[in-house]
């Protein structure tokens, strides 16, 4: 009798076996089964140049073998990071730019164990997102895309990636916040998504999803010392940039035609505005988005796109958040009357940027004819560039923290510090180069 109860113990234990499996079997599970073959490792490797050092650890030393040896030697450098394939039948990886940044040789590792080369489609480091081609890739698996505005504070997440080199690592937690705002180191700016799972270095351009197994953030590791915060750029954002970077390779450089300032107590005053939040109006240009949508000049921009703007600063940071196939809303006071106004924003050819360029701060540019910077062809008198001491045949190699090598780069650093008071540049004169302020 005894050994009959144990056979039947025995046989519903077995029977129950796969039940109490299967309950284990959660959404997060389910979903990162389901993704984790399309998440990939990324490497980069470039020859950079680095320093000759002696073997004594002594700066006199290192001096002396810098000498007999010769200044510079080649040596590899290797990046790491993640991504997401978006288009298994086009072979279309999408990561972080900062992951590929700097060029070098990219291989991609599929969970699988499959590895191939990699070109760089298009990259962009203000939306820090690039896409990149599977070389002799087939029989890829992709991730299923998701929607980022019905996303909900709380709900939970799921990060995979390769921290430190462990590849396709998982991580969970929470939707903490949205339309987190800032700037980078990497150059990004924008909405991004805030959770507590974990991101680190490595994870970078690694898929955030849903429990669904739905792709709703590209990772990004911007914080490198914050403990339980963790970024992720939107997808709906990102497919309005990839869009871009398919087309043409880049994200095309954008603005309202608006030039303002910060509030001071005086107009605060004389606004009758209880704070100094918001930028004031002091230019409207003609035939340019905000001139047609109707804002003008002593217009006070409180909003943007539904988020208060609290200084000149916070309405740029936002406007590099936005692409040329969105729509931005202002919120404005003008009269003391609230105005709310929609406007899509006006890809800045280069003539329409050159001429800023020489209206604004005052020197026009030639073409860099391969070199390294950009530079100066002719000072307009009286102009913040004639004041500072530019002179013509000078070459522009960095403004801010962007070095330029092309006449593009110097008209996005110009919409970045077009509202500046003063710009500093690197410029170059002669063998010399020296760091200067434009007072504008």
């Amino acid at each position: 009798m005894k050994r009959l109860a144990f056979v039947i113990a025995l046989v519903a234990l077995c029977f129950s076996l796969p039940a109490h499996a299967d309950s284990r079997r959660t959404p997060v599970v389910r979903a990162v089964e389901a993704v984790s073959p399309s998440v990939v490792n990324i490497t980069v490797v470039k020859q950079v140049q680095g320093g000759v050092r002696s073997p004594f650890g002594d700066p006199f030393f290192d001096q002396f073998f810098k000498e007999f040896y010769g200044q510079q030697r080649q040596r590899q450098s290797q990046s790491l990071g993640s991504g997401v394939i978006i288009d298994g039948s086009k072979a279309l990886v999408l990561t972080n730019a900062h992951v590929i940044s700097g060029g070098g040789d990219i291989t991609v590792r599929l969970k699988d164990g499959r590895e191939f080369k990699a070109e760089l489609v298009g990259s962009d480091p203000d939306f820090d997102l690039a896409v990149l081609k599977l070389k002799k890739a087939a029989d890829l698996p992709q991730v299923p895309m998701g929607n980022s505005e019905d996303i909900y504070i709380g709900e939970t997440v799921i990060a995979i990636g390769n921290p430190f080199g462990y590849s396709h690592t998982v991580t969970t937690g929470v939707v903490s916040a949205l339309n987190r705002s800032m700037k980078t180191n990497s150059g990004a700016f924008g909405s991004f998504i805030q959770t507590d799972a974990a991101i680190n270095p490595g994870n970078s351009g690694g898929p955030l999803l849903n429990i669904h197994g739905e792709l709703i953030g590209i990772n990004t590791a911007i914080q490198a010392r914050a403990e339980g915060i963790g970024f992720a750029i939107p997808i709906n954002k990102a497919k309005f940039v990839i869009s871009e970077l398919l087309d043409s390779g880049h994200v095309a450089p954008i603005w309202l035609g608006i030039f303002g300032q910060d509030l001071d107590q005086a107009t605060a005053r004389y606004f009758n505005l209880k704070s100094l939040h918001g930028m004031l109006v002091s230019d409207v240009y003609r035939d340019t988005p905000a001139q047609k949508a109707g804002v003008r000049p002593g217009d006070i921009i409180l909003g943007f796109n539904g988020r208060k703007v609290t200084s000149k600063n916070d309405f740029l940071t936002r406007l590099f958040g936005v692409t040329k196939r969105e729509k931005v809303a202002l919120s404005l006071v003008r009269n003391g009357k609230r105005v709310e106004l929609k406007i899509r924003p006006q890809v800045l050819d280069e003539n329409r940027a050159a001429d800023l360029v020489k209206s604004r701060w005052g020197f026009s540019i030639g073409e860099g004819k391969g070199r390294s910077g950009v530079p100066v062809a002719s000072i307009v008198p009286g102009g913040p560039a004639a004041k500072l001491g530019l002179q013509s045949g000078d070459i522009i190699h960095q403004i801010g923290n962007r070095r330029l090598a092309k006449p593009m780069d110097l008209f996005n650093a110009f919409l970045r510090n077009r509202l500046q008071k003063t710009v500093l540049m690197r410029v170059q004169r002669g063998r010399g180069l020296y760091y200067v302020r434009l007072t504008l």
